[in-house]
């Protein structure tokens, strides 16, 4: 099987690679990244070693070059992570979001709709080869922002209204985390379902709604082979250091003041890099085509209390508790001094613009239809995640400085 995947070398683009990789023997995977701030060619580098793996440095707006790919490749499947997708720039500068979060779509689309097309059917559809799919990764921003009417959580099972709303029996969700330390909380009484009109707040989350609707309209105009998967917050190794867990995690071991927005209340649905792939290879393989899956981690958690997690953690993995001293192999990681790690780094600053008050995916339609369960819970996901960055600071380094561009440069400045 040939994949493009686009945005390849950002965080959840390269975790997908990395994990099909390692999942399928017979498989190519041509990767399309434009390299901006976010995207990182040394968090593929391993991967780029591999034969099955190719790279191109590009923008998906660039039709010529997606000609180019799809020419001197037998694409299968298109998996599109290609995205501008961080909120605050989107408030800074609506435009680019626009440009390549729905033009960009659209282009792809057109490339794969005539490199796929074999013929026409009796009505005039277009009829394609057999194995073709249209994979867009899209978000839980699409659906807007849901109430808080639960300020302080309750168990899942003892809400209820999840059964009510999905048609999983209480059972099967006792049955889905039998295996976690604890049932996961909610924050409210209603979820984001795939049946959920599409509300967003933002010019980011517009941009991605508008490009999972022009993805609809080409399966309904042109019955082109597509899926839409919608994820929950994804944390996990490779995260970009402007997003809350790895800008936290940086700012703790510096001693810096760590930003939340207003009172730190806002509830999001937090979902492990590796859980999303493996939900997302799911929806490739066995999505119906034309439906939207969600892919949820059943982990809904306050901000404030992940960050105060997320400190917790890092002074348990870089504390030797037999001295009170930080651990000798993160002498050189930790900046501060050890007393310095605690919650007096919290620091509440005003609001974001149309900040939503809570996100909660409803995987359910996922979950009964391919199998899918989100194994990682938070309390273990950000342990991994975080002994991931005190583990790989020199990729944290190159990130923030801009060094990895230098991989780039050596690695096909001169082809």
């Amino acid at each position: 099987m040939n994949y493009l995947v686009t945005g390849g070398a950002g965080f959840i683009g390269a975790n997908f690679v990395k994990y099909m990789l390692k999942k399928y023997e017979d498989i190519n995977i041509v990767v399309l990244d434009k390299l901006t701030y976010a995207g990182n060619l040394g968090t593929i580098g391993e991967e780029l070693k591999d034969s099955r793996v190719s790279f191109v440095k590009g923008d998906i707006c660039n039709k010529e070059l997606v000609e180019n790919i799809f020419m001197n490749n037998d694409i299968d499947y298109v998996v599109n992570f290609a995205a501008e997708s961080h909120v605050d720039r989107s408030i800074e500068d609506p435009g680019i979001f626009l440009k390549t979060n729905i033009l960009g779509t659209q282009i792809l689309m057109d490339v794969a709709k005539a490199h796929w097309t074999i013929s026409k059917d009796e009505k005039g559809y277009p009829v394609y080869k057999d194995g073709k799919k249209f994979l867009q990764v899209s978000t839980d921003e699409v659906y807007g922002t849901l109430e808080r009417d639960i300020p302080e959580g309750q168990s899942l099972v003892d809400n209820g209204q999840l059964t009510v709303e999905n048609g999983l029996s209480l059972e099967e969700l006792k049955d889905l985390f039998k295996n976690r330390e604890a049932m996961p909380k909610v924050f409210g009484n209603k979820f984001f379902t795939e049946e959920k009109g599409l509300d967003p707040r933002s010019p980011y989350a517009t941009s991605k709604t508008g490009a999972d609707m022009l993805v609809r309209a080409y399966n309904e105009t042109y019955h082109f082979p597509v899926n839409v998967t919608r994820c929950s917050n994804n944390y996990g190794p490779y995260h970009f250091p402007e997003k809350l867990i790895p800008l936290i995690i940086k700012n703790i071991l510096e001693g810096k003041n760590l930003p939340v927005y207003g009172d730190g209340k806002q509830v999001r649905d937090w979902l492990y890099v590796e859980d999303h792939c493996k939900g997302i290879d799911m929806v490739i393989n066995g999505g119906r085509l034309g439906e939207a899956y969600n892919i949820g981690g059943f982990n809904e958690e306050q901000n404030i209390n992940i960050v105060k997690l997320t400190i917790d953690t890092v002074r348990k993995l870089v504390v030797d508790n037999g001295e009170l001293k930080v651990k000798d192999q993160y002498k050189n990681v930790v900046k501060c001094p050890l007393e310095k790690i605690n919650y007096d780094l919290i620091t509440h600053v005003q609001d974001r613009l149309g900040h939503d008050a809570r996100y909660a995916i409803d995987p359910a339609k996922t979950v009964k239809e391919l199998g899918f369960y989100p194994e990682t819970p938070f309390t273990v996901g950000i342990e991994k995640t975080i002994k991931w960055y005190l583990d790989n600071q020199e990729w944290v380094n190159e990130v923030v400085s801009g060094d990895y561009q230098k991989y780039y440069n050596e690695m096909y400045g001169k082809k």
